[in-house]
């Protein structure tokens, strides 16, 4: 256990990025809590929660009183619902203001001890909001972020908001599809824009160690470690000297992305808008931290994170499965 251990409630734990959370608080030895909705699905995953220690709560964000209620018990609350539910959070805002004695963090709620206030860290976790020029309908998408914060700082709630970026293990089987073996792999732009790929159970240890530290109380934590920077055609590069293939690079030019931007759908013209800001803008690697920014591998620099190179040994050995990312 570690010292001074908080008690952590979690939304969303079921979920990709969410389950990450709860391993990784229980594994941290905080008591921990996962909010999930009575009719749930994901009966195994839930068990299995529970088998590790972990206390489900049923309930739903539409009982006001029952939330209050829950939040009256913990000291950390981690958000991570998914985009459809992300203006869902405002009902937990609401629900903070009445239970008043804990420290929220929606993405990461926290409360340190002896001190009588709120942190909260919104469902972020992607690029940061707030520093990005983007296409559209990722513009459309990451406006109903940025009126979570709005309304945490409104509320003048003590917060944390962070910036995880993108999601490594998603990325690496989206971009390389291993399990598919096909002999072409698609390239967005040139491939040489920077981004950061950083692997989901490192996500997990930092959010809940940034979750539980007076350091990050009011800031802007950006989970942009050097090693896990890397251009698509670098990534390309390391998986086949791994396989000993080589592959057909599909060049997908800017043009024809902002194109299917414009026509497809809604919300099928989200991804597209994404891969464009992340492969072509290269936003999670193109703006220098500001002064309220920290990075979180600098905060925690004895933390073994997992590099590309090791995640890609994982994949020749034991590949994650896939995950479709839910946009409606």
């Amino acid at each position: 256990m570690e010292k001074n251990e908080s008690k952590i409630l979690i939304f969303g734990g079921t979920g990709y990025i969410g389950s990450h959370m709860v391993k990784a608080s229980i594994k941290l030895g905080h008591p921990t809590y996962v909010f999930t909705r009575p009719l749930s699905d994901k009966t195994a995953l839930l068990n299995d929660f529970e088998s590790m220690g972990a206390i489900i709560v049923k309930g739903a964000l539409d009982e006001h009183d029952k939330l209050v209620s829950v939040l009256g018990e913990v000291d950390v609350v981690i958000s991570v619902l998914p985009y459809p539910q992300v203006l869902d959070q405002l009902k937990i805002i609401e629900a903070i203001k009445v239970a008043g004695n804990i420290k929220v963090y929606i993405y990461t709620y926290i409360y340190i001890k002896m001190i009588i206030t709120k942190r909260f860290l919104p469902s972020d976790f992607g690029v940061e909001e707030d520093r990005v020029s983007v296409l559209p309908p990722f513009e459309a998408f990451l406006d109903k972020k940025k009126k979570i914060r709005r309304a945490i700082e409104a509320a003048n709630i003590p917060h944390t908001f962070v910036s995880a970026n993108c999601f490594a293990a998603y990325f690496v089987n989206y971009l390389l599809r291993p399990s598919e073996q096909k002999e072409e792999i698609t390239v967005y732009g040139t491939g040489e824009a920077k981004a950061v790929l950083n692997y989901e159970e490192d996500i997990g240890i930092f959010t809940i160690k940034v979750a539980t530290d007076p350091r990050t109380r009011n800031r802007v934590v950006i989970y942009r470690p050097a090693i896990n920077i890397i251009s698509q055609l670098e990534l390309i590069s390391m998986w086949e000297k791994k396989t000993g293939r080589t592959f057909k690079k599909v060049h997908v030019p800017e043009e024809e992305m902002v194109t299917l931007s414009q026509t497809l759908p809604d919300p099928h013209n989200i991804p597209i808008s994404i891969l464009h800001s992340v492969f072509i803008k290269g936003v999670t690697t193109n703006f220098d931290l500001g002064e309220n920014d920290v990075e979180a591998s600098a905060l925690y620099p004895d933390l073994k994170l997992t590099t590309i190179d090791e995640l890609l040994n994982i994949f020749l050995h034991d590949p994650p499965k896939s995950y479709n990312a839910a946009f409606e």
